[in-house]
């Protein structure tokens, strides 16, 4: 039987999928609580929500397209700039490893994924990415930070890519851009054929409500407000955006949090010999060799992570998300209990 969703791991802690491992902003809790019958029982208003989130992040009212999660905002980007239009031959630029919706998405409108290897060490590819456009490109997916490597694409490069696609559509998603790096929503102005995905599931905790941004000038955000569902976020969720953005100590508390935890596995991983990458986002890609029996171990401690073998980019590797410091600290003390079993100690 196949039960819709993803499946859910048991008992233990959730560092799996890149949850806020510590919630949401008691503002957000207290929003909930207030929420009326007639909010409930009527559909949602947007205008306050998007105002919210406009003048959070800096754009016109007109450039944002709230979404339901950033799953949505991708799909419906490929819907909008492909499928609507019916571009035949068309294709997209994913640069490996990728998120799964990217080329879920590309095969959702029936175009084709063009692939792009990364360096080495996870270095992100941009001259191939650039050398991989073509009047069939419609789509270029960037991901900075990188999920599942957490590396980096400089601003720069996001620009020189930007510049080389203009008949194409560069959706750069900046999922984890609050736990580091540097945004690229001020270059945005200059570019109308580019789209900054964001979301409120990572650093806010509103991962269960599901609400995502898309941002953009209208070139390119238009096609895909139009392929959009009229009311794709719940009301419930809306009040909860302007609640967690109401709160401005709670991200900078969570995103300390998460640079000590990375620091903290960094440590573990050196002192256990387990390779690893420096991460920007809150999660951390280590290498551990045979990976499923390593997860099913961390599993049977409690202890879920993220299996990336599957994907033979990241042959070998584990993905832990680094949240408080509690569950980082449980987290270690597994993966040295594992550690320790694997080497007959």
């Amino acid at each position: 039987m196949v039960i819709q969703g993803y499946p859910d791991p048991g008992d233990g802690l959730r560092l799996h999928l890149n949850e806020n491992t510590g919630g949401c902003s008691p503002r957000v809790l207290e929003a909930i609580r207030r929420v009326s019958p007639s909010d409930v029982s009527t559909y949602p208003s947007y205008p306050d929500a998007v105002r919210a989130t406009a003048r959070h992040f800096g754009v016109d009212p007109d450039w944002v397209l709230l979404t339901n999660g950033l799953d949505e905002g991708l799909l419906m980007t490929a819907v909008g700039h492909i499928a609507r239009p019916r571009v035949h031959d068309a294709e997209t630029i994913i640069p490996l490893p990728a998120f799964d919706p990217y080329p879920n998405a590309t095969a959702a409108v029936g175009a084709t994924a063009v692939r792009v290897p990364p360096g080495p060490e996870f270095a992100f590819p941009t001259q191939a990415v650039i050398d991989a456009i073509t009047p069939r490109t419609r789509i270029v997916f960037l991901n900075t930070p990188n999920n599942p490597t957490g590396q980096l694409i400089p601003v720069p490069d996001l620009v020189r890519i930007s510049q080389a696609a203009p008949g194409a559509v560069v959706l750069i998603d900046e999922a984890y851009i609050e736990f580091g790096g540097t945004t690229f929503l001020p270059e945005l102005p200059r570019f109308p054929n580019v789209l900054v995905g964001r979301t409120f599931s990572k650093a806010y905790g509103l991962a269960g409500l599901r609400v995502g941004v898309v941002i953009g000038q209208p070139q390119a955000l238009d096609p895909v407000r139009a392929v959009t569902l009229p009311f794709n976020i719940n009301g419930v969720a809306l009040a909860a955006i302007e609640a967690a953005l109401s709160d401005t100590e709670f991200l900078p508390r969570y995103a300390a949090q998460v640079r000590a935890s990375r620091d903290k596995l960094y440590d573990a991983c050196r002192r256990l010999g387990l390779p690893f990458w420096p991460s920007a986002a809150n999660y951390v890609l280590v290498r551990v060799g045979e990976a499923k029996p390593f997860v099913d171990a961390l599993a049977a401690r409690k202890i879920h992570v993220r299996d990336r073998s599957k994907d033979p980019v990241t042959a070998g590797c584990i993905r832990i998300t680094a949240g408080i410091m509690e569950h980082t600290d449980a987290a270690i003390e597994a993966l040295e209990d594992v550690m320790a079993t694997r080497q007959g100690r």
